[in-house]
């Protein structure tokens, strides 16, 4: 009997590795074909000295590997990016948890708000960069226009090496702070109401019940919205391609918009590659260094 029941169990776990195979099958190729063959074949390809069209390729080894280490103009686009990142963490997510409070404190009748604020998630980051792009312009833009109302002259933020960094991440937390208030808000409804209205009864203002109760609650919350701006901040391209370009000079130049201009307006690829691997390499790094500072502290 006891041979039996072995038997039947073993026949079940066959089963159900078979079944649990089947189904991961169609997600394992896709992150084969999409996401490792494509990151391998990076790291393939800055070996080689290549224009991206031609079917030659001459192999330098680490050649590229070795420029990238010395090269000054990669180093500070990711300089930028680590400011980029920094920035929106620090405005991002307190902009966004405040929204979150204003609304959920609210009720029902903060529905506009809700809507009005959201607005800007939902546009295009190319759309965006577009817009700001013309009412940042230094003959009638926006602030320009304000500017001589008052009686000063052009005021050029995009144009401005001292500026525009900073023109660019206003811009980039306008767009994402409602993705933060939105997180926040679900934060939110996963706090026990019978805790606030305990709270409440015992005397604590909204105030108090927020910093004291609602706050420590959302601290994992906070976490996971810090690696996600972190991450992201990481990656930009589209909307800063789109306002400045990189420039002036390099002081809006980030990693991925090196890349592509490396890649694909000089027609380097390999060192392109080799641009996208470091990328790779530091994304991968400073993700892991976060992640190890915000959970360092959890109790095993």
């Amino acid at each position: 009997m006891d041979g039996k029941e072995v038997s039947l169990l073993k026949q079940r776990q066959r089963a159900t590795r078979k079944a649990a195979a089947i189904f991961l099958a169609p997600v394992i190729i896709l992150l084969i074909v999409f996401i490792f063959y494509p990151i391998l074949d990076t790291f393939n390809t800055s070996l080689y000295k290549w224009n991206g069209i031609s079917s030659s390729k001459s192999f330098i080894g680490l050649g590229n590997w070795s420029t990238l280490v010395k090269d000054g103009s990669f180093w500070i686009a990711f300089r930028n990016n680590i400011e980029i990142m920094i920035l929106s963490i620090v405005i991002q997510i307190p902009i966004g948890l405040a929204l979150a409070t204003f609304l959920d404190f609210g009720g029902k009748k903060m529905n506009l708000f809700k809507v009005l604020w959201f607005i800007p998630l939902l546009m295009s980051s190319v759309a965006i960069g577009f817009l700001f792009s013309y009412a940042l312009a230094t003959n009638g833009g926006i602030i320009s226009t304000i500017a001589k109302v008052f009686g000063g002259g052009n005021i050029d933020l995009l144009g401005n090496p001292r500026t525009a960094l900073l023109t660019v991440i206003g811009v980039i937390c306008w767009q994402f702070t409602p993705f933060y208030m939105v997180y926040f808000m679900a934060a939110f409804t996963n706090v026990p109401y019978d805790v606030f209205e305990a709270a409440r009864i015992d005397g604590a203002t909204r105030g108090q019940y927020f910093w004291k109760i609602a706050l420590p609650l959302l601290v994992p919350s906070m976490k996971s919205a810090a690696i996600l701006s972190m991450v992201g901040s990481l990656k930009y391209f589209d909307l800063i391609y789109v306002m400045t370009g990189g420039g002036p000079g390099t002081s809006t130049e980030l990693m991925a918009t090196y890349m592509y201009k490396q890649s694909f307006k000089t027609f380097n690829m390999g060192y392109g590659s080799a641009v996208a691997g470091g990328m790779f390499i530091l994304i991968t790094l400073v993700s892991l260094i976060t992640m190890k500072i915000l959970n360092g502290k959890k109790e095993a």
